[in-house]
């Protein structure tokens, strides 16, 4: 677990790029794929719904809030990104820089179980992506909308997350840097 208190902390300016850079990869990754699924979400919208497909709405929406939003980024991914993104800001080489994204994602300098579970969970939601492609409307917009949820509650503890790791003294996470 991180030691150091943010008094000690000393940020180089090659650590403030490669903070900054993960960060605004990260969260440019993460909108560019909430406006594609958005637009799914959209055009379900159009059309009447059922009453059946309401209640997969309401499902969809509490199953990817809780599932997606508080336990897979609020309880996890967000407090270790915050945490990497914090160590980059100190200890940023070369290669962490020019890969400041997928280093606070953990593809990388991480321990083995973190960069499977990164890879893994990475290939999951491709493979989903390929998947939803072939579910029709307005089905695919109902199962999009509580990914889009999800995704927001994320880049919203995400950012919390950050914030705290630099304005508070506590550790938020431990980064995993190996």
């Amino acid at each position: 677990m991180q030691t150091e208190s943010n008094t000690s902390h000393r940020i180089t300016a090659i650590g403030a790029i490669a903070s900054c850079w993960g960060v605004i990869g990260f969260f440019s990754l993460v909108t560019f794929a909430m406006v594609r699924l958005s637009v799914y979400t959209v055009e379900a919208f159009a059309q009447p719904f059922t009453l059946v497909q309401w209640l997969v709405l309401l499902v969809s929406l509490v199953f990817m809030a809780y599932s997606e939003g508080y336990k897979g980024f609020q309880k996890s991914y967000s407090p270790r990104f915050a945490a990497r993104v914090h160590y980059l800001s100190s200890q940023a080489n070369g290669l962490q820089l020019m890969l400041a994204p997928l280093f606070c994602m953990g593809f990388f300098n991480a321990p083995k179980r973190r960069i499977i579970s990164s890879v893994l969970l990475s290939s999951m939601i491709i493979t989903f992506v390929l998947l939803f492609k072939l579910v029709p409307q307005p089905w695919r917009g109902i199962l999009d909308a509580g990914v889009v949820l999800g995704l927001i509650w994320g880049l919203i503890t995400t950012a919390l997350c950050c914030y705290q790791a630099f304005m508070t003294s506590k550790p938020i996470a431990d980064p995993e840097v190996s």
